[in-house]
């Protein structure tokens, strides 16, 4: 059993450590104090990190545990490597005995063992090292990079380039001795030739060597997908480093748009620049230009071959639907051949270099024309008169005209009859008589009807009646009175309508004028009528 004190060393301090504890809990012995003094709750176990509501617990128990947040006392910093703090001339007490430094024992010394130490000889004292103390926090205890320098790592480049360089010479010695080898086993071949000519044989440019070889593209281990499970190959990344990123052509955020997940840029990243000039032109180029092209006009055709009724389809039988299009496009080729030949039989060829017959060449012929004064053909020649495509003097329905021989009012018709309405049957004159009677007809009954309308009929005013019957001719209504009743009528409504209106002194009269009767009339609402809802 462990306490928050610790390890126990026998039985009898772990005896004396649970009587402290019951003696605790009774009251006979004081609190255990933390390190700050203060009391710790015995009932909060040391291992949480924030305590229950409950026991009214102010912080966590743990130390490492109160103060989540890194120490400001805490470095970044590392250790100085190979600095030196003193450099003494003598001995001195308590110093390592082989190299004489005070910074480490003897056991300790990295220097190689002297056949006589420091300690007896008293020379060669190694200076002392600098000693540091850190006290670094989490992050800086486990940071693989600590008290890494960055400038150790131009050693690396240095002997890299140096390899590289290496290669690059030892290449173009290889490629400088195979053409001189060349150029030897030429001149043997064609014999001796002026001085002048083996020297510049023997000038090798640098433009001559292949440059592709110089370059000695980096392996990179790939594993290779295979049945047994797949075995590591070396494979040559042929990517040329010197190209620009097709996303680094053009910088505007409005540009063509880069897909990073399949690595494809559709659009023209620069397309006002000069296509001679153009090295990418999106990878849309690509699907318009080579055999892309061809692929997609023989899906084309096979989509129409079937759609049209042919039992072709380009996944399931690739070779029969290939073999299709070649055979339509030979077909294509020999019916336009042959519709170009059948139109240069009919109106010749201007483009080719027979020469024309003379007649059509001069205008001459044998024909003999005679003209009179005015320049008209008498005899000779008939004047030819244009036809049109359409069917000319075809009559129908016994029709003695065609359609459009007559106009009237804005409509074409048959002139034998004077209809309007075509493919009808022709009437003859009957139906022209018919026709003009008809139309005389309507325009009496125009004019008759344009007549009454002009005649005004005055329609008399009804009065309504005072007592429910039809007013008699001798009653006479003072306009006066009439409008006094008509107010006092209204002011009656206002007074049912609202309460608070009405007077304490109101006074009636049993007797009724006509002229109240009728302003009565007049503000009554009918039930029948329609238009109540929108009185008042």
């Amino acid at each position: 059993m462990a306490t928050a004190s610790g390890a126990f060393k026998s039985r009898e301090d772990h005896r004396k450590q649970l009587e402290l504890e019951e003696a605790r809990k009774a009251g006979l012995a004081p609190a255990e104090l933390d390190e700050d003094g203060k009391e710790i709750n015995p009932h909060i176990p040391q291992y949480m990190s924030s305590a229950p509501w409950y026991l009214n617990a102010e912080r966590p128990s743990l130390k490492h545990q109160r103060n989540w947040k890194s120490d400001p006392n805490y470095t970044k910093s590392w250790y100085d490597r190979g600095a030196k703090i003193y450099q003494a001339d003598k001995y001195r007490k308590g110093a390592c005995e082989n190299c004489g430094a005070m910074s480490h024992d003897t056991r300790s010394c990295m220097e190689r063992p002297r056949k006589l130490g420091a300690k007896w000889t008293g020379k060669h004292i190694a200076p002392d090292e600098k000693i540091e103390q850190f006290e670094l926090d989490y992050d800086g205890k486990r940071d693989r990079w600590n008290g890494y320098d960055a400038a150790s790592y131009a050693h690396v480049i240095e002997r890299y380039e140096a390899r590289d360089e290496a290669r690059r010479k030892f290449l173009k010695e290889q490629q400088l001795k195979k053409l001189e080898e060349k150029n030897n086993k030429d001149d043997k071949e064609g014999g001796d030739s002026d001085n002048e000519d083996c020297e510049d044989a023997l000038k090798v440019d640098e433009a001559k060597v292949d440059e592709s070889k110089q370059m000695d593209f980096a392996k990179v281990e790939k594993r290779v997908r295979t049945t047994g499970g797949g075995s590591t190959g070396t494979v040559r990344n042929l990517r040329i480093r010197e190209d620009t990123a097709k996303y680094l052509l053009n910088l505007d955020v409005n540009s063509a748009h880069y897909d990073p997940k399949t690595r494809s840029m559709r659009e023209d990243p620069l397309p006002d620049m000069d296509p001679n000039e153009k090295f990418y032109a999106g990878d849309n180029q690509n699907r318009v230009s080579g055999q892309a092209l061809e692929f997609k006009q023989l899906n084309i055709h096979a989509w129409e071959a079937f759609d049209k009724g042919h039992d072709v389809h380009m996944q399931a039988a690739p070779s029969q639907a290939e073999m299709l299009y070649k055979n339509f496009k030979i077909n294509k080729e020999k019916l336009k051949v042959q519709t170009k030949d059948d139109v240069m039989e009919k109106y010749g060829n201007a483009a080719s270099d027979d020469t024309l017959p003379r007649e059509l060449l001069l205008g001459q012929s044998e024909k003999e024309v005679e003209y009179d004064r005015a320049g008209r053909i008498v005899k000779g020649q008939e004047m030819s008169l244009p036809r049109s495509k359409y069917e000319e003097d075809v009559y129908i329905n016994n029709h003695t005209t065609v359609w459009g021989s007559w106009w009237k009012d804005h409509q074409w018709g048959y002139k034998c009859c004077k209809q309007t309405i075509r493919n009808s049957y022709c009437t003859g004159a009957a139906g022209i008589e018919a026709a003009e009677a008809s139309a005389g007809l309507m325009k009496a009954n125009i004019a008759r009807k344009e007549a009454a309308e002009d005649t005004h009929v005055p329609v008399e005013e009804k009065r309504l009646a005072t007592w429910g019957t039809e007013v008699p001719e001798d009653l006479i209504l003072d306009q006066k009175r009439l409008t006094e009743a008509i107010k006092k009528e209204e002011e009656k409504r206002r007074e049912e309508k609202d309460e608070r209106k009405r007077k304490y002194n109101v006074k009636y009269n049993d007797e009724v004028t006509p002229e109240e009767m009728e302003a009565y009339r007049m503000k009554r609402v009918h039930q029948d009528d329609p238009m109540k809802d929108f009185l008042h």
